[in-house]
């Protein structure tokens, strides 16, 4: 019989932390409370691979990584602590930066259409004569190809000879220069990644072969669930999970999908809504990135909303359009680094299509589809609206391409049309590009916003709106999984928490914004805006770590600079506002005004995410680390090392902890560490006090600044806005209308009333539980 996690512990294993080091580390994360152990990818990848998703072998475990034996190891550890083992696998496709290290793609380039594996890679031979098309030649560069041991070489690249032949001319790929991958390409990728190549694990030979390994951990036991990486980018996800729950024998499976926020007054209600996961699919449920923008929200102040447009626009030089943006920045990326696969779509629609139309027409009529799309993907026959609000939305953007558009809708809606598919999968590539990696750098309102499976425009959430939400996620979705920092995410959950209180200060924020522009001019007043929020949220950092984001995230934004064609002046003067923040008196007397306005309201937010998102339905993640304060910015910052010895032996003190009422107290997070470990520990050893989902009602002056909830005998008490509850003068007379019995909180062991400002008396948090 399958096992469901109460909760999870991620933990990135790479060659400097392999399985056997974290073997030796599950010991602690039992102690913290956890549940089950929650593993980064761990099939053989590309030699040197920090994150493991660059897969080369599905035959076995990555040797750097400790190999089948360190896996091996941390199973039976994990058995003996009553653990389970959550492993993220990568399906959609395979590393090829190194190609004799992988061995099926050095033989479909060796052989061509005649190897094996000709059909395990996507690729479209016809488009290319014959040849597969890989683009790593530099400009003008063309001469550095040669043949050497047998090989074609092309500096470090090495590629096999095919039998018989002796010129690069002869073989059955072709290196083209590395600006053709925009448009010439004729293999899926991974994105807009060269070296990820897709493999059609539709095919049942191709999905039996890239899960032998997979197979045999769950034959032996060794794994007891799945995170499966990317499913939008598979031409059938829900076939794949019926695949998936067949070899594991209906294991715990979730998958990173992002379901988008959307705007329900088009639904004929208030507020907020979000993209339904397809109910068929054979899964528990996401792995949490539309429960972390619910959390962001609820403690997001909507007053703030106003000012902060205000200030954006003034930035900008004109009123920002979230939606207008983001239809540009995917048009862009339809029009730039994924037209290859614009192309390909074109090139499968039905040849009557084709010979009727313009070529140019339906690719420009595509790409304006793919703009227009308002979620990830659709997944035909199952659920057509998306489309349809495609086909609208282009519609009214571009009446001149009607006629198309309508020779289109007629393909593109057939779920067994080869065009519609190849959309489907290519949908979620224009959106996390277009808008995860280009418009979340462009937009600076309130940067915590700005998060992956969040909706910037949707500023904020209110308590009825919480609860309507979380109540729904029970009855559909009650073991899917609850995050607030990944690998993946954009700012850590503690800088988010941060950034979130200049929703309750925007004026302040404005000011103090102001004079930093005027001490430190910057090239785009818009960007300075997303950099400085960087700087308070992440304070103290590293000024090599800020110089790192500033880089990636001004490259990202793609609008002043790129990262093929970096602008030196430009970026010269961003990394000037960088060195500013560490240099200039002036500059850092600004910076410390706003930490002493943020840091200690911050701090109440991070407590409060921390535990609503354990409390919350759901099976709670906590990210390597994020028991103590995670200030991380964006990935690789996010997967630096951890010092889990810190950690441990803070864990194995907490009970000589005294609470902080107050962050000057708590430097290292402490608290946090406290709230954590409660919190997982009732989850794990209680479970039957998380069953279910009931508000708990407040009422007084200051009701609106708590949320509480109970979950089946767990009540979680959460302070929202803490600004504005001081401003009010604290909870006052604010009381809970807690069930009948005493109640005690598990995170400072006391005995409370219904009193708010009782319960709340030591920490902003408090998880309750009846004494008898």
């Amino acid at each position: 019989m399958s096992r469901t996690p109460q909760s999870t512990y991620r933990l990135q294993i790479t060659a400097d932390f392999d399985l056997f080091e974290a073997a030796r580390r599950l010991p602690y994360l039992h102690a913290l409370g956890a549940d089950w152990v929650y593993l980064s990818p761990i099939l053989v990848a590309e030699p040197g691979s920090t994150h493991g998703y660059d897969v080369v072998s599905h035959a076995t475990v990555d040797p750097a990584r400790g190999g089948p034996e360190g896996l091996a190891a941390l199973s039976a550890e994990a058995r003996r602590l009553g653990l389970g083992v959550l492993v993220d696998i990568v399906p959609n496709h395979m590393g090829v930066a190194t190609p004799a290290v992988n061995a099926w793609w050095w033989d479909l380039l060796k052989h061509g259409r005649s190897s094996a594996y000709a059909d395990y890679f996507d690729v479209d031979w016809d488009f290319g004569g014959g040849r597969l098309r890989i683009p790593v030649v530099g400009d003008g560069d063309e001469a550095s190809i040669r043949v050497e041991e047998g090989e074609v070489r092309y500096h470090e690249h090495r590629f096999p000879l095919a039998p018989g032949t002796s010129t690069h001319d002869e073989q059955h790929y072709e290196l083209v220069s590395w600006r053709a991958a925009d448009s010439e390409l004729n293999y899926r990728r991974f994105f807009a990644v060269n070296t990820l190549a897709a493999i059609r694990v539709e095919d049942r030979e191709v999905f039996d072969a890239s899960h032998v390994e997979i197979r045999r951990w769950f034959d032996e036991g060794l794994v007891d669930g799945l995170r499966v990486d990317h499913p939008d980018g598979l031409r059938d996800p829900g076939g794949y999970l019926d695949d998936l729950a067949s070899l594991t024998g209906g294991a715990y499976v979730l998958v990173e999908k992002i379901l988008a926020l959307r705007d329900a007054s088009s639904l004929g209600s208030s507020g907020t809504t979000t993209e339904e996961l397809p109910r068929s699919w054979a899964t528990a449920g996401t792995t949490g990135y539309d429960a972390l923008g619910m959390v962001d929200r609820l403690l997001t102040d909507p007053a703030g909303k106003a000012p902060l447009d205000a200030l954006e626009a003034r930035l900008r030089g004109s009123e920002v359009d979230w939606h207008a943006m983001i239809r540009g920045t995917k048009r862009m990326i339809a029009d730039g680094i994924l037209h290859s696969e614009v192309r390909r779509i074109v090139r499968e629609l039905p040849a009557e299509v084709r010979e009727k139309q313009d070529v140019t027409d339906l690719e420009d009529a595509v790409a304006e589809l793919l703009a227009c799309f308002p979620v990830y993907r659709s997944y035909l026959p199952e659920e057509r609206a998306a489309l349809d609000d495609a086909f609208a939305a282009a519609r009214r953007s571009r009446p001149d391409l009607t006629g198309v558009l309508d020779v289109l809708e007629g393909v593109l809606g057939d779920a067994e049309a080869d065009a519609a598919l190849r959309f489907q999968q290519t949908s979620g590539m224009v959106m996390a590009k277009g808008v995860e990696d280009t418009a979340f750098y462009r937009y600076s309102r309130l940067t915590s916003l700005n998060e992956v499976g969040g909706e910037p425009s949707e500023f904020s959430l209110s308590l009825d709106e919480w609860h309507r939400w979380s109540g729904e996620r029970q009855a559909s979705w009650p073991t899917a999984m609850t995050a607030l920092s990944t690998h993946d995410t954009k700012r850590g959950e503690d800088v988010r928490a941060r950034i979130t209180v200049l929703s309750e200060i925007p004026e302040e924020w404005d000011a103090a914004l102001t004079r930093l522009l005027e001490l430190a001019p910057a090239p785009d007043p818009g960007f300075a805006s997303l950099l400085w929020q960087a700087v308070l949220g992440s304070w103290p950092v590293s000024r090599e770590r800020l110089h790192g984001y500033a880089e990636k995230a001004m490259r990202e934004a793609g609008d002043r600079t790129t990262w093929t064609a970096p602008d030196a002046d430009y970026e010269a003067a961003v990394h000037g506002l960088v060195d500013a923040a560490f240099d200039d008196a002036e500059v850092r007397q600004v910076l410390d005004g706003l930490l002493e306005r943020v840091v200690a309201p911050g701090w109440v937010n991070s407590l409060s995410a921390k535990l609503l998102a354990i409390a919350m339905p759901g099976v709670p993640d906590v990210y390597q680390g994020s028991e103590l304060w995670e200030q991380s910015l964006v990935d690789p910052d996010n997967r630096r090392f951890v010092d889990l010895d810190a950690r441990e032996e803070l864990l194995a003190g907490l009970d000589e902890w005294a609470p902080a009422p107050s962050v000057a107290l708590d430097d290292l997070g402490v608290d946090k560490l406290l709230v954590t470990t409660r919190a997982l520990t009732l989850r794990r050893d209680r479970p039957e006090l998380f069953t279910s989902y009931t508000p708990v009602a407040a009422s007084g002056e200051a009701a609106d600044h708590v949320v509480a909830f109970d979950r089946g005998g767990a009540v979680a008490v959460a302070t929202r806005l803490p600004l504005g509850l001081a401003a009010r003068g604290g909870w006052g007379d604010t009381t809970l209308a807690l069930p009948q019995g005493r109640w005690r909180d598990v995170i400072s062991d006391r005995t409370i009333s219904g009193d708010v400002a009782d319960v709340l008396a030591t920490l902003p948090v408090a998880l309750l539980v009846k004494e008898d």
